[in-house]
């Protein structure tokens, strides 16, 4: 995986929030992520900075076993440069050409 500087840089964001220029699907994951390591963390009651990573890097690889499956199943890459610029963009030439 990318770590959250190099996640920046290939969205090519700078202060801008690297969630509010996520897409669904990268939301959702990191939102697996977050919830899997929320849980095991109640049942396991990590002590410390070792154990505290040991549960991150399990609730990470469940949403990366997640992705995978999903690029597996639909061909679909997950990780995207798509950023709220390109959303917006994209979106204004959408509805410029509806009109």
């Amino acid at each position: 995986g990318k770590t959250t500087r190099e996640y920046k840089t290939y969205k090519e964001l700078t202060k801008e929030s690297l969630r509010d220029n996520m897409t669904d699907i990268e939301l959702n994951l990191n939102s697996l992520a977050e919830l899997t390591t929320k849980a095991l963390a109640k049942k396991q009651h990590p002590q410390g900075l070792v154990e505290n990573r040991e549960v991150a890097n399990k609730g990470g690889t469940v949403a990366k076993n997640a992705k995978e499956d999903f690029e597996n199943v639909t061909g679909i890459n997950v990780v995207s440069n798509v950023n709220a610029k390109n959303l917006n963009a994209s979106n204004n030439s959408k509805i410029d050409k509806d009109e």
